[in-house]
């Protein structure tokens, strides 16, 4: 499991005093200023968080080191991390993206569908992308209770049944 936790996105530059666009990940949207200092993936910048105001899709926010307009537009793009032991506890069944890709996935007879290579959401519900195997499109698997059974983070697996026709080959 990564140390790093991705808790938000800088999604460009707000205003004309240097405030960024922030995108929140985390549950409690506000809480991602009391994770700081954040850092980017590679932990070669690190920032101070201020959220000043709620803005539509996110924050308004003033990054440690970032006073321009011009500053906070090169930032656009920018994933910010915080360290795991800073986040808090979660319940057994709840986990952090990063911990579930690159874990193994089996239907519920065993046979291996393939590996999670990234965790989607795009306003419905979180999505397992499955890499397949090669040659073989991926493929978005809901992640609820229904289709994914089990997720043994010890084990490095998930149990997943999948919607009927959803591996079928097209």
């Amino acid at each position: 499991m990564s140390d790093l936790i991705c808790v938000g996105a800088v999604a460009g530059g707000f205003g004309v005093h240097g405030e960024v666009r922030l995108k929140s990940f985390c549950s409690v949207p506000e809480d991602i200023a009391a994770y700081a200092p954040l850092s980017s993936e590679d932990g070669t910048r690190s920032f101070s968080v201020a959220i000043t105001r709620p803005i539509p899709g996110g924050f308004a926010a003033r990054l440690g080191g970032v006073a321009t307009k011009e500053q906070a537009d090169a930032l656009k793009g920018l994933r910010l991390y915080a360290p795991r032991d800073r986040l808090p506890s979660l319940p057994d069944d709840e986990f952090y993206h990063a911990d579930l890709i690159g874990l193994s996935v089996f239907d519920t007879g065993g046979a291996r569908l393939g590996e999670v290579i990234a965790v989607q959401n795009h306003g419905a519900g979180d999505l397992l992308e499955i890499r397949r195997g090669a040659g073989q499109d991926s493929v978005l698997l809901p992640f609820t209770l229904a289709a994914v059974p089990t997720v043994d983070l010890a084990a490095r697996r998930i149990v997943a049944d999948p919607p009927e026709g959803l591996l079928s080959d097209r």
